[in-house]
């Protein structure tokens, strides 16, 4: 066995002349960049990976009501927001006006009219207009109700015309930002403080903000055992915040409830949970075809891949 020199102090008593040495060489390690800046404008930077490269953008979430979705002129004919707008115009059309016949006399009986019986349709139609009025305005309570119930918090990414802007460097992000140029996060209320305040030290998104869709095609295709529940989970969260803010109606469909990718990713989540739900989840996943699941993604992925604007 080696000898331990007795020049070499003990190993469990190090020399303070040695360990001030070290210190001062390797200082201990900060966080880059302005953490408050995002906690106080609600904005995040987050890294997506693809096929084509990795990249940094910015998300943040508001009330739906307090957002104008972005334009897609090209994809108007498929688009979910316009099929939804149109379903809220009114089945009865505006200029169409209905008559009861109980109300108000036929024409061929106009002359025959009783006079005691004109002035009881005067007075019902008075109270009809009457109770008209009020039902009306409880009808726009009701609806402004219903539109506060409905408001939702919707996500919002650094994007344009309905294309995700994503930079391959912090320091282009950060250029693309202060010059002022148009894009869906300027109507969020924090981001003239974004703008003024930014740097490139601050686009460092958390291990939460980032998302590996490059490789969910292949993990899916390794087959049941060898599937990352993290990583197709959180694949899922952030291709639905993408497909709803860049108004992709495909991948909408794709993940809508009820599909069998919407399938997929609830059995993940019951897997990951764990306890007796993560052994029924496990079950439901050896169910769902491995093929299958990785054709639906990879359609996914290259839909989003499509709507992509790289910027350097």
């Amino acid at each position: 066995m080696a000898r331990q020199s007795p020049q070499r102090p003990d190993a469990d008593e190090p020399d303070l002349d040695e360990v001030e040495e070290i210190e001062e060489a390797d200082p201990p390690a900060t966080s880059s960049g302005d953490s408050t800046l995002w906690s106080e404008a609600r904005v995040d930077p987050v890294e997506i990976a693809l096929p084509a490269g990795v990249g940094y953008t910015l998300r943040a979430y508001r009330l739906s009501t307090a957002l104008t979705p972005t334009e897609v002129g090209d994809r108007d004919d498929d688009d979910p927001f316009a099929a939804r707008a149109k379903h809220a115009i009114s089945e009865d059309d505006e200029d169409t006006v209905v008559i009861l016949d109980d109300d108000f006399p036929d024409e061929e009986d106009e002359d025959e009219v009783d006079p005691d019986d004109t002035e009881e349709i005067e007075r019902r139609g008075k109270h009809a207009r009457e109770d008209a009025e009020e039902s009306s305005a409880e009808d726009f309570e009701d609806e402004d109700e219903d539109d506060e119930e409905e408001a939702e918090e919707v996500p919002v990414f650094l994007s344009h015309r309905g294309r995700l802007l994503l930079f391959k460097s912090a320091e282009s992000l950060v250029t693309f930002v202060r010059s002022g140029a148009p894009n869906d996060l300027a109507q969020v209320d924090t981001w003239p403080a974004v703008v003024e305040r930014i740097q490139p030290s601050d686009v460092a998104p958390t291990d939460e903000d980032s998302y590996e869709l490059d490789l969910v095609v292949e993990n899916l295709r390794g087959g049941h055992d060898s599937w990352d529940f993290n990583l197709l989970i959180e694949a899922g969260e952030v291709a639905r915040d993408l497909s709803y803010a860049l108004r992709l109606k495909p991948v909408i469909t794709a993940l809508s409830a009820g599909s069998p990718l919407d399938d997929l990713d609830e059995a993940l989540r019951s897997a990951a949970g764990g306890g007796l739900g993560a052994f029924r989840g496990r079950r439901r996943l050896k169910k769902i075809g491995a093929q299958q699941a990785s054709l639906g993604w990879r359609t996914i992925i290259g839909k989003i891949s499509a709507a992509v604007d790289w910027r350097d």
